[in-house]
Formats: structure tokens, sequence, C-alpha cells
């Protein structure tokens, strides 16, 4: 086994390595600094070697941040020193710098493994996996790809268990529900792999397994009251209100995802039934909406005086020219936090407040008015009642109905 280098060693080699990757000189140089100051604290210690319970240490000793600095929000200033004990602890295990970079839309394929990555996506597309589930499940895959090539890995057939040990390893310090999807982005990969003659054996089984179980969030939901007011402070004398106040009500009334409505088409519009019928991009299943009196206003509104003179089939488009639909990955985050802002809506720390927020809150109404499961599940466009199941959570009035009465139960005890 290979003996461990000082630490002083340690960071002087991962200069060199940042140096060899051509990274800036600024950024060097804090890292540099960085590295110095841990060393000396290593000193102070007396300690000779780089260790994870050392960098642990040093974060909370130096910036009082917890050793889950990954889950918890932590001060600006610690960030290099976060970066340099990364750069330490992946240098002294894999002998390589892992960038720890998300990957954007144009990511270049290494060419050793251009040809399967591109029958993967073939096969990732004939199972016909919504637009932004490929883009995260491939997300995920280009950094194991990566960490291949820095392993100067040449062919899928060379992948050994001790190189996904490894890198398994790599991923620790994520949270716990990105390793779980890591983990499993990588295990339906080499299940792949396998199964189409590019590996002798099926190392999938190699892929460790998470003992834990999953318990989902409960879903981030708004006030009906708090729903009034963000579409109260719209100003539809505008284009952009008209616009926003009708992508807001057909989330808050009609539960209809953020992709859907990107995706929806003048043709979907059935006016003469007062219904909107798609094909939903998430679940590939064909769902029928009613037209609901302020939805149908605030629709033709919108059409009438609001959306520009163009060719294009989709009902939203952008306000100012060219006239397109919505990028392929907005999210219309934007729309939401203006109108909670002007309405003057608290949001607490760590609550999520995107556009899916409102699909929640429908469900949580729909809820207490006392819908079942089943009716939610069709509302939302839910494939299984489980994801719909999430929401008990959130009727804490219906939740307290269910709690019994000790004295009721043992009335002579």
């Amino acid at each position: 086994m290979e003996m461990r280098k000082p630490i002083e060693v340690l960071a002087t080699d991962v200069v060199k390595e940042l140096k060899r990757l051509n990274y800036a000189y600024n950024t060097i140089c804090g890292l540099r600094a960085s590295f110095k100051r841990i060393c000396a604290f290593a000193r102070d210690k007396g300690e000779l070697h780089f260790s994870e319970n050392l960098g642990k240490e040093y974060l909370r000793e130096r910036y009082g941040c917890t050793t889950d600095y990954y889950l918890e929000p932590f001060p600006k200033k610690a960030k290099e020193a976060i970066r340099s004990i990364r750069l330490l602890g992946d240098f002294q295990l894999h002998g390589f710098i892992i960038r720890r970079i998300v990957k954007r839309k144009g990511y270049v394929k290494p060419p050793q493994f251009e040809e399967v990555l591109t029958a993967y996506e073939r096969e990732c597309a004939n199972n016909e996996y919504s637009i932004r589930g490929m883009r995260t499940r491939l997300q995920r895959l280009f950094f194991f790809v990566d960490y291949l090539s820095l392993r100067r890995v040449t062919a899928v057939g060379h992948i050994t268990p001790k190189i996904i040990s490894d890198y398994v390893i790599s991923i620790c310090p994520k949270h716990e529900k990105s390793i779980a999807s890591i983990l499993t982005t990588l295990r339906v990969f080499l299940r792949f792999l396998y199964l189409n003659g590019y590996t002798d054996k099926d190392l999938s089984l190699s892929v460790p397994k998470q003992n834990k179980y999953h318990y989902p969030t409960v879903p981030s939901t708004w006030d009906p009251s708090e729903v009034k007011r963000m579409l109260d402070v719209i100003d539809r004398g505008n284009p952009r209100g008209k616009r926003d106040y009708a992508i807001l009500i057909l989330v808050a009334k009609l539960g209809i995802r953020v992709s859907d409505i990107k995706a929806l088409k003048l043709s979907n519009l059935n006016w003469a039934n007062k219904t909107i019928t798609i094909r939903q991009e998430k679940t590939k299943n064909q769902v029928t909406y009613p037209i609901l009196h302020d939805v149908g206003w605030a629709l033709i509104d919108y059409l009438q005086n609001a959306r520009p003179k163009c060719d294009v089939p989709y009902v939203f488009v952008r306000l100012n020219a060219p006239f397109q639909a919505f990028g392929e990955n907005a999210n219309l985050h934007n729309i939401i936090t203006e109108y909670i802002r002007l309405a003057g809506i608290n949001v607490p720390r760590g609550k999520r407040h995107g556009l899916h927020s409102l699909r929640h809150s429908l469900a949580s109404a729909l809820l207490e008015q006392g819908a079942s499961l089943a009716v939610i599940s069709d509302i939302l466009g839910h494939v299984d009642s489980k994801s719909t199941s999430v929401y008990l959570h959130t009727d804490l009035n219906g939740l307290k109905a269910c709690a019994l009465d000790p004295e009721e139960v043992f009335p002579n005890a």
C-alpha cells in the first residue's frame, strides 16, 4: 500500500496539478494561501498527514461550520476553506482533482465514450423519458464519465468494481438524496452496458445500495389567502401582467405543471366544450382539464389583448421580439417570486416557492375540502396515487381529527 504523503507535500502537488490544468492565477494564489493555513493548523495539532477528520476539525474551529456543511448554510468566508479541504481529500484518495462543476448544455463527450453514451441517449429517448428527466439523468452520468477520463480509463470494458467503489467515495460529501439519485443513475447505466454487450460482467451489482428508508419531504404549500394576495397584486393592465396572471391561475386553479404550460398549444383549447386537453410532458398521459370561469376569462384577456401576433403555435410566448415559446429549460420561477415579493408574503428559510408549490397548495386545499386521494391524483396527473399520499402530511386539521382522545378510549382508567 502506498504511503500517504505529508500534508505539505500533498498541498504542493495539488498546486502543481492546478497549474497543469490551467486554473486561473488568482485562483491558485487563493488556494495556495488556504493550504498554508490548513498546514499550519495540522502542525498545531501535531498531525503529519491530511485526513477528513482533520479537515472537519479545521472547519469547525476556524469557521464555525458543522461537519455537514453541504446540508446547512455556512459563512461565505468559509467557501474557499471548504473547497481547499475537498481538493486535498480528493487528491490524496484519487491522485487527481475532481471537478465539481455542474454540467451545462453543450457537454463534449470524451472520444473513448462517445459511441456508448450516444447509444445510451437513444435508449433513454426510446424509453420516452421526459426532457427534464433526460437532462438530469445524463448530467449525473457525465460526472462519472469525467471521473473515468481522469482515471485514464480508455473503454467502458475497463471499468472495475474498484473504480466504481472509488467513485462512490468521491460523492460522499453530497446530500443523501443526491447520492441516491447518482447511485441509481450509475446502476441503470452499468446495467445498460451489460445488456448491450459493452461489458462482460454486470457491474451494476457492484454499485452499493443505501440502507435507508426514503421519507418524502412535506410539500411546500401556500395558504389560500396568500395565493389570492399573489394573484390580486398582478397588474393586469399591461401585456406582461395579463400573461403572468393566466399562467399563475392555470397552476393555482388546475394544477397544470410548468412543462405542460410551456408546451400548451392553441389547438389544445376547446372553447366549445370549455376544456383543455393535453398530453403531459412528464407522464405522457392525455389529460383533460375544465376551463373554469376565471381561468377562461384570464386566457381570453391574454389572447385578445396581450399575446403578440405571431405564427408560434404555443399559447404562451415571450413578449419581446422575436416572439417565441419559452426556452426548454425555463422554469418560470421569476414569475412567482416577483409577485410573492410585491404581495409582501414572507417566505420562511428553506421553503420552496416555485410554481410547483402552487400545485401543492391546490392539492392541500382539495384534501381539506374532503376530496379523495384518487380524485386529487387525477387532477394533478399523477401516475400513482402514492405520489399524492404525501399531501396527507399537509392536512393538519384532518390529522388532528384522527387523533384519539385518551379519556374516550380509556373511560375507566
